[in-house]
């Protein structure tokens, strides 16, 4: 069972020079990934006059950030495991891929990476607000966590069937791409409903910056139940007792 694979590591994982790197880069994936999505739909809203909630301003704010996460995922593979979401690395924890501690190396660098990210952003632009996630009128805080629920269901079981998988063979850039595109499909899925975060970094980082907490919780309960269940499907029914292997990080 996955729950006998779990490891806590210990706390001088904090000062290996190898956790620090891959910290790093997941702060760095992290700022380059939500520079460029919450930045398009800052600079969609300003050509628009306000329009980053049109049919348009959800396909844009989709495409930017597919295409925001491929290059993340893949600039950070090497190094980190390119997880860019608390609730991909949550979901490799559930399934033994990485232990406790550098878990939560790897939390406080995306959270990081998100808050400075919208930091710049806002200096950049001259102080326009970096807009924190919200419901849609006449969705309740309930249906936004069954939301991100499925939606982070879709892209962790995304990352363990492309990246964590022993049995994947070589996919290569296959990986980023997928987990590219099935966000950029569940932003047009659920991002009139809820904004469709499926990360609560990425949702943290524009909470602090325009201080606004409304129903914050949905965006870090949906999220994390979400990859639990994905990574305990893939491990009990894909992976299992007999095929499992602790990867390296190199690998994820």
């Amino acid at each position: 069972m996955p729950i006998s694979k779990i490891a806590l590591g210990n706390l001088a994982e904090a000062s290996q020079p190898d956790a620090l790197k891959a910290a790093l880069a997941e702060f760095i994936s992290m700022l380059i990934f939500v520079f460029a999505g919450e930045g398009s739909g800052m600079a969609f809203g300003k050509l628009t006059n306000g329009g980053a909630a049109t049919p348009a301003g959800l396909i844009s704010a989709a495409i930017a950030h597919a295409f925001a996460l491929f290059v993340a995922v893949s600039v950070g593979a090497n190094i980190s495991g390119g997880h860019v979401n608390p609730a991909v690395t949550f979901g490799a924890f559930v399934g033994g891929h990485i232990t406790l501690f550098r878990s939560v190396l790897y939390w406080i660098a995306q959270l990081l990476g998100s808050v400075v990210a919208c930091v710049l952003l806002k200096f950049a632009t001259g102080g326009l607000e970096t807009s924190a996630f919200a419901l849609s009128t006449g969705v309740t805080p309930w249906n936004a966590v069954v939301f991100e629920i499925v939606m982070t269901f879709g892209l962790v079981y995304t990352v363990y069937a492309t990246a964590v998988d022993p049995k994947r063979g070589n996919l290569g850039i296959i990986a980023p791409i997928a987990i590219g595109f099935i966000v950029g499909a569940n932003i047009l899925a659920g991002g009139a409903f809820d904004g469709a975060s499926m990360n609560p970094a990425v949702s943290f980082g524009p909470a602090v910056v325009s201080w606004t907490w409304n129903s914050h919780w949905v965006y870090w309960l949906g999220p994390f139940v979400g990859a639990a269940i994905a990574a305990l499907v893939y491990e009990i029914i894909f992976i299992g007792d007999n095929t499992h292997e602790q990867l390296p990080t190199a690998d994820y």
